[in-house]
């Protein structure tokens, strides 16, 4: 499998499970860094994608990333390795629950394209299955790790299932966390609202969701989905 190549980086794939989409792009280029983050962490990092999109848009020190799978965890390492900010990248083999019971530090953006297969089946790949089914991270260890490691200022900044929303978003709001930003992405302008992409912070505001449609018709981009993503897709 050849590398996926982006404007300023390539990303080899072809030891992970999930490989790179559409979701993790948009929420890469979507997520706010205004607040010029010093310290950023991905969730569950697979590719890194996430950690070297950040890397590309903002100059944060620190760009950590976790990966619980042992082949997506070396793999994002070799590619953090072979792109331009090695030096500003790291990534961790652990669990989300090992890593927030015993890391001291806080960070001003966590990011997290989670996993999200809730039904009952299951493939014949392990590691697959590791990164779709969302009992390998649910909501609420995402929720309790972000509030443990977000700074007071922090943004937390999320991808997930549409039909899903409501359930984060009072998750979230029971520990203190709100929605301050909220893009919901259709894939034509026919189709159903099919991702939410969600930024929390510990700020209650008063917030309108806005929409993205990805194409007018096959492989016809909207200017927005364009304008989002052309620093990153050499196509764009």
């Amino acid at each position: 499998m050849k590398p996926f190549k982006f404007k300023q980086f390539s990303v080899n794939q072809n030891r992970c499970a999930m490989k790179i989409g559409t979701d993790g792009v948009l929420l890469g280029a979507w997520t706010s860094v205004h607040h010029k983050p010093f310290s950023v962490l991905d969730i569950g990092a697979g590719t890194g994608v996430l950690a070297l999109m950040l890397a590309q848009r903002s100059p944060a020190e620190t760009i950590e990333a976790l990966e619980i799978d042992a082949d997506a965890y070396e793999q994002c390492s070799e590619n953090f390795e072979n792109s331009p900010w090695a030096d500003r990248l790291f990534c961790y083999h652990a669990s989300l629950l090992e890593f927030a019971e015993e890391i001291e530090d806080e960070y001003d953006l966590i990011i997290c394209n989670p996993p999200f297969y809730s039904e009952d089946y299951k493939t014949d790949n392990k590691s697959r299955d590791l990164a779709r089914f969302n009992d390998a991270m649910p909501f609420e260890h995402l929720i309790y790790a972000v509030v443990k490691l977000l700074s007071d200022s922090g943004i937390f900044s999320v991808v997930i299932p549409y039909k899903e929303e409501p359930h984060l978003i009072n998750l979230a709001s029971k520990v203190g966390l709100f929605p301050n930003r909220i893009l919901h992405v259709k894939g034509n302008p026919d189709s159903e609202i099919k991702r939410s992409l969600i930024e929390f912070s510990f700020e209650e505001t008063k917030t309108q969701p806005s929409e993205l449609i990805i194409e007018t018709s096959r492989h016809q981009y909207t200017e927005d989905y364009i304008n989002l993503t052309k620093d990153f897709y050499l196509k764009m």
